[in-house]
């Protein structure tokens, strides 16, 4: 991912460097106006020394000193490099010039020689404890075969992966042989940033370790379809790749968001995790090793303003249930479809996609109070959850997983309710953007039915490479057909 050229740009300099100074020389020459020889040197103009202004640069009221933050809260990024280990083929003399008289040498069949060929990859991250926990994102470490941390001092550690959670892209890493003085990078409420609020990102983006960048919060609460529980800050503070798991902190030296993405078509958009994201799951990832969240059993849908003007709503707000697992949670508590959720634990349901943010946070076997609206009148129930059972195969460890999602093609997704596989996530630019979204339910793939996540992905890995699939999907209370071709 280093793509800079540094090579290059020091070329580049180089020569505006001497142009700048033949310019220079041809005007000490042009300031004698006797045109004798050697007076050039006698009257060539000098750089004046004169003194700075401020013994120490000044900090205007309500401008922020960059420098004291960056200084103060450095040492607690780090610099993190994965190794991947992937076999490849070689090809010797024989097989690009086959013999003329066979496959076969002396008697003996020519077997391909394979190899091992080590890609290395670049991420960051930030101490969250002195034991010697770092937080970084789930994709910078996986399928790494080695993880290596390297602190501002340069110090540098081996690490292993202690917990890791693909859905909301967070990991923690644990240092082995951790020294006892580790810096450790305080954590803030994200749910306190304003947009406008200055923020200050620190990272590692192509290879050029502790980078510091300056913006403010653009937005807060973005959806950009890399998962169900999508809540990103936005910022214009500049990110780039090799910033991933990179702190993202306010002006008290808190980290109050986890850099995680951007949008390659734009200039000043990158997405961050809230911490409250990170807090409330952290001491899963540390302890267990993964997250286990709670299970409604319901699949929702938004509410637009002619939904909102049947429920005898004055704006938009709530999730409709357009879908109940039998036998699940919300079933046996007696919820069905198009009731319109309004309230969790009293607290209001503003778009659907607040739902399984909002039910996640709670562990299974948890009680919740949940009010609807059916027909108009508010009612309220008792819900048990039951254990979300992702089909990602998150084992929470350091196992081998695609980026794209474990079917190749670019999404998440789980058991539907009443069947088939529910795509909960599209990755942007995978192989299904733009041809599937978050709530279509995969019924057939190549005209094989199946019946759950599982199935999908067994269907999708078997067929071939290079040739797309036909995927039989129900959006909208209607089915459709759809051709992709898997990475």
């Amino acid at each position: 991912m280093r793509r800079i050229r540094l090579p290059h740009a020091l070329v580049f300099l180089g020569a505006a460097t001497a142009i700048g100074l033949g310019c220079h020389r041809q005007l000490a020459q042009a300031a004698d106006p006797t045109g004798e020889p050697g007076r050039a040197a006698e009257t060539a103009f000098t750089t004046p020394d004169i003194p700075a202004p401020f013994s120490s640069p000044p900090v205007l009221t309500g401008t922020p000193d960059i420098a004291a933050l960056a200084e103060a809260v450095g040492p607690a990024v780090v610099n993190i490099t994965t190794v991947h280990e992937v076999k490849v083929r070689y090809r010797d003399l024989f097989e690009m010039f086959p013999f003329p008289f066979g496959d076969s040498f002396g008697g003996q069949q020519r077997q391909p020689r394979e190899g091992v060929r080590k890609q290395q990859a670049l991420g960051t991250g930030f101490i969250v404890d002195p034991s010697g926990l770092v937080v970084t994102n789930a994709h910078v470490v996986d399928g790494a075969d080695q993880v290596r941390v390297k602190l501002a001092d340069d110090r540098e550690f081996q690490a292993k992966v202690k917990g890791r959670d693909k859905l909301l892209d967070l990991a923690v890493l644990e240092l082995v042989n951790a020294p006892k003085d580790l810096p450790v990078a305080s954590l803030g409420q994200s749910q306190k940033l304003r947009v406008g609020e200055y923020v200050v990102a620190i990272g590692n983006p192509f290879g050029l370790s502790h980078t510091v960048t300056m913006g403010i919060v653009s937005a807060k609460g973005r959806t950009i379809g890399a998962g169900p529980y999508d809540d990103f800050i936005q910022t214009d503070a500049s990110i780039n790749p090799g910033n991933s798991g990179g702190p993202l902190f306010n002006l008290h030296g808190q980290v109050v968001g986890i850099n995680t993405a951007i949008n390659p078509n734009g200039q000043g958009i990158g997405f961050a995790i809230p911490v409250d994201t990170l807090k409330q799951v952290l001491p899963q990832l540390a302890g267990q090793g993964r997250v286990a969240r709670g299970k409604l059993g319901v699949l929702v849908q938004p509410v637009d303003a002619q939904l909102a003007k049947a429920f005898g709503l004055d704006k938009p707000r709530g999730a409709l249930i357009g879908e109940v697992e039998a036998d699940g949670p919300a079933a046996k508590a007696g919820l069905q479809a198009g009731d319109l959720i309004v309230e969790v634990e009293g607290m209001p349901v503003a778009r659907s996609e607040d739902l399984p943010r909002m039910v996640a946070a709670h562990p299974p076997s948890t009680k919740l109070t949940i009010k609807v609206l059916r027909s108009r009148v508010e009612k309220t129930f008792e819900v048990t959850l039951a254990e979300l059972r992702d089909a990602q195969g998150d084992d929470g460890g350091a196992g081998a997983q695609d980026e794209a999602g474990p079917t190749g093609l670019g999404i998440q997704v789980s058991d539907a309710p009443q069947g088939g596989a529910m795509v909960r996530g599209v990755m942007p630019n995978g192989a299904a953007d733009g041809q599937l979204t978050p709530g279509d339910v995969i019924l057939e793939v190549n005209q094989h039915p199946i019946a759950n996540a599982s199935e999908l992905i067994r269907e999708v890995q078997k067929a071939p490479s290079g040739q797309p699939l036909l995927l039989k999907i129900r959006r909208g209370g209607s089915n459709r057909f759809v051709a992709i071709e898997k990475k």
